[in-house]
């Protein structure tokens, strides 16, 4: 059976944090026997700046950034037993929600949001939205994070189903290396500079960098060029999925800051947490409520409320400390959190409702 994707970018991770999630999710559900068709766009340099070839596990078609190109690309939907239509596309997404309405009738339709309560609060501010006609006729919303107030939120909207497909660990791709020393560091955060976790980061690492000025910050992502900074911060731009295993695993502690809307409605780890800890590191993350569900505050996590809670965290911790930590949260998201259990419960939906569909069909 097949899956059409219709996202942001499988190849690139440039300006594209969901790229480890779409790898990471799609790439076990090939090995649950789905073929995948991923389409995106050529948009904003990300085809200048792969980070892999095509895996040989799907078909990527990369589409003009036109409304022909969209169109064409769209039309392929028809192939599918499962067609998706991803949130943050980024270009032509109101033209890509009309994928939905060219799908097969025996087809299971899905909108799969990678940034929920971002989403939910542009529906919410705009009476018009394209996706208010959508949802009450597709099968599914899959997110990946919001937990009840999110699924809440859809169904509100008129969602048929809704539920929570969480971020995790794919370990043959984010897993412990040998450190390298142009990522040395006692904190680390890899983040683009986006409008609503600016103001997070200068709370959480700009203003411990500034309190801490004996210690090592180092800072990777896209847009911090002209940004203002303190002495001990080091900026290196973007880096590659390749390089994330030794960004990890080289400082003493990795950062996690959650964009503003996932920190407000909390149950949303992002991709980086489990990349991160899947490679063994100590992470110190931002609040969101939901967190001791995914890793143990003190014993896996450490927690911080504020940027003084953070230099405090800092300040405390031995090189010993941190490497426990970073063995105690590796081996809890080997346990619980990896895309091979994702998709089991991904497979599994997708499999029990056409099923379904096609029994009644047939009767």
């Amino acid at each position: 059976m097949k899956i059409a994707f219709y996202g942001s970018s499988l190849l690139s991770s440039y300006w594209n944090g969901a790229a480890t999630y779409y790898r990471g999710l799609l790439g076990a559900l090939a090995e649950r026997g789905w073929d995948i068709l991923f389409l995106e766009p050529d948009a904003f340099d990300r085809q200048q700046h792969r980070d892999i070839d095509a895996p040989d596990w799907a078909e990527v078609v990369v589409w003009d950034n036109t409304v022909e190109g969209c169109k064409t690309a769209m039309a392929r939907a028809v192939e599918a037993d499962v067609v998706v239509k991803a949130s943050g596309v980024g270009v032509f997404d109101d033209v890509l929600l009309g994928v939905f309405d060219l799908a097969r009738p025996d087809a299971l339709t899905v909108y799969w949001d990678v940034d929920a309560p971002a989403t939910l609060a542009e529906v919410k501010a705009a009476p018009d939205h394209p996706l208010r006609r959508v949802l009450p006729q597709i099968d599914h919303v899959l997110t990946y994070g919001g937990g009840a107030p999110v699924v809440q939120a859809f169904q509100a909207l008129g969602a048929r189903d809704c539920r929570p497909i969480y971020n995790a660990l794919d370990p043959a791709t984010h897993h412990p290396v040998q450190p390298d020393p142009g990522f040395s560091a006692d904190l680390a955060l890899l983040a683009n500079r986006l409008p609503d976790r600016e103001r997070r980061i200068e709370t959480f690492f700009l203003e411990p960098a500034a309190a801490l000025p004996q210690r090592r910050f180092l800072l990777g992502g896209n847009g911090w060029a002209d940004k203002a900074m303190p002495a001990n911060v080091q900026t290196i731009g973007h880096v590659g999925t390749a390089q994330h295993n030794a960004f990890n695993c080289t400082p003493l502690a990795v950062l996690n800051v959650a964009r503003d809307s996932m920190a407000e409605v909390g149950f949303s780890p992002a991709t980086r947490v489990f990349e991160a800890t899947g490679a063994g590191a100590c992470l110190i993350t931002d609040y969101w409520e939901g967190v001791e569900q995914f890793l143990k505050p003190d014993v896996e996590v450490l927690v911080a409320r504020d940027g003084q809670d953070v230099a405090a965290h800092l300040a405390a911790l031995t090189p010993e400390r941190a490497q426990a930590i970073g063995r105690a949260a590796r081996d809890r998201v080997l346990a619980d959190h990896t895309y091979a259990q994702r998709a089991e419960a991904v497979d599994a939906l997708f499999r029990e409702r056409l099923a379904a569909r096609r029994e009644r069909s047939a009767a």
